[in-house]
């Protein structure tokens, strides 16, 4: 899977701010995928490499750390608040609570994708092979992703 050879207008930036609406701050994800299409209509873009608009952003790839709380409460909630169409939460380590990612913990992709504006998601660990909204022609497990394999 390639963005250039699927002929998409997206791009992985080095760095950008992701930045919800009436808010002071926002967050660095760890991988975005920007839409260079919308890039004309984001007003923070040339001088603070910010976006804030939804159709700036069709995916969101966060890798859970010791603070896991971030990516399953508070960015999860600000990036359905926003509606980007995709957010990832890669938890490598199992680190999230078991609400989360099922009990006995382990490694889990969960993948959420807006449904009449509402984050719907799907779980995927081991051997699945991840599927993707953005991506459905994507042809990797979660354990592919996991160890490095792509």
């Amino acid at each position: 899977m390639s963005i250039k050879r699927l002929k998409l207008p997206y791009f992985i930036p080095k760095t950008v701010l992701v930045k919800p609406p009436r808010k002071s701050s926002g967050y660095s994800p760890d991988v975005v995928l920007i839409n260079d299409a919308n890039l004309q209509n984001e007003e923070l873009w040339e001088k603070e490499s910010t976006v804030t608009q939804s159709k700036s952003i069709p995916l969101v790839i966060e890798v859970v750390s010791s603070n896991w709380e971030d990516d399953y409460y508070t960015k999860l909630g600000n990036y359905e608040a926003m509606k980007i169409p995709e957010y990832w939460i890669v938890d490598y380590a199992a680190l999230g609570a078991r609400k989360f990612i099922g009990n006995p913990k382990q490694p889990t992709i969960s993948i959420y994708h807006l449904v009449d504006e509402e984050y719907q998601f799907t779980q995927f660990q081991n051997s699945e092979r991840i599927i993707s909204p953005t991506f459905p022609d994507l042809k990797l497990t979660a354990n592919q992703i996991f160890n490095g394999a792509l």
